[in-house]
């Protein structure tokens, strides 16, 4: 092959290359980060393969691509959800969530059982869970756990439903894939017509650039999909004795009477808590380090007292022996 010919289709290629091999866009940037921060990214690592009962992932492909007819795209809608929900056993609880997560074709991220106190000091089991279940059973998801609790309007203390549009984002993407697959496609071709080794060995080193980026960018896509197909509810669980009431030989207070009532019992507990460690651990260390200090210091000031004593002494006996016999008489 021609070297100048061959100079001319790379330089052709270089043009290409840096047109589809350009950074995402801030907006694009900025929706990725955020969902690495939240935690969706690290739980993709684990996520087995979505049913495909749940999700045709070539179907999908082909819904959310732009035509060249103008076809309409399909939304691609990432949701999630956040509860916190009191129930009788947390984690009995989690053990329902996580069959429940199973029987809508879902599965468990993370579960943590743990031990929490209420107000009073009673220790009570507390537990967290994550799991994924296809996007269009949210709702219902969200449902059965509140219910969960036996009165999901008094014991639904948090909920929140986030939800983002990513099909600007996943059709850019594709974009750039159909213009990178090209551009491997020609770089195929030229190493096919190389007559010279480092002919081919410079069109070799290209095409593995381009395949890195290819990689790179199917990479983001499946995570947009799994992500829109998949939603994650984060649940924690609380035991009803964290929420209960105060109450005072059957009274209980409400709005601003409880709320000082409340802080009145902490203000008490931090005290008696300071007072138990003040004797238990500061007077302790006190006694071990300032008593040898204390005596140490006394030992000192009473040298010093017996040596100024002494000096004193000194000094009467020296001008008594310098005192004239007459002045002695």
């Amino acid at each position: 092959m021609n070297k100048k010919t061959l100079l001319t289709v790379f330089v052709i290629l270089a043009f290409v290359l840096s047109a589809c091999a350009k950074a995402a866009s801030p907006e694009e940037s900025r929706t990725y980060d955020n969902y690495a921060a939240s935690g969706i990214s690290e739980e993709m690592a684990i996520m087995p393969e979505a049913p495909a009962a749940a999700y045709d992932s070539a179907a999908t492909k082909a819904d959310y691509s732009a035509t060249s007819a103008g076809a309409p795209i399909k939304q691609m809608i990432i949701k999630n959800a956040d509860l916190t929900v009191a129930v009788d056993d947390p984690g009995a609880s989690m053990n329902d969530i996580n069959e429940m997560a199973t029987g809508l074709g879902g599965h468990i991220v993370t579960s943590y059982i743990y031990k929490a106190y209420t107000n009073t000091g009673l220790e009570v089991p507390e537990a967290t869970i994550t799991v994924r279940i296809p996007a269009d059973k949210l709702d219902l998801a969200i449902e059965q756990i509140k219910n969960m609790s036996g009165d999901a309007s008094k014991y639904t203390i948090n909920e929140s439903i986030s939800g983002q549009d990513v099909t600007q984002e996943y059709t850019d993407l594709g974009s750039r894939l159909r213009n990178l697959e090209e551009a491997d496609k020609k770089l195929s071709e030229l190493y096919d017509m190389a007559e010279k080794t480092e002919d081919a060995l410079a069109v070799y080193n290209q095409k593995i650039i381009i395949t890195e980026q290819i990689e790179v960018i199917k990479g983001q896509m499946q995570y947009y999909e799994q992500s829109a197909a998949m939603s994650a509810i984060s649940v924690r669980l609380v035991a009803k004795e964290t929420i209960a009431p105060v109450t005072i030989a059957g009274w209980e207070p409400k709005g601003v009477a409880r709320d000082a009532v409340q802080s009145l019992i902490n203000f008490g507990k931090g005290l008696v808590e300071f007072l138990i460690w003040l004797v238990i651990l500061v007077l302790p260390i006190i006694i071990v380090i300032g008593a040898p200090i204390f005596f140490f210091v006394r030992w000192l000031i009473k040298r010093g007292k017996r040596k100024e004593a002494a000096r004193q002494q000194a000094l009467r006996d020296a001008m008594a022996s310098q005192t004239p016999p007459e002045m002695k008489k």
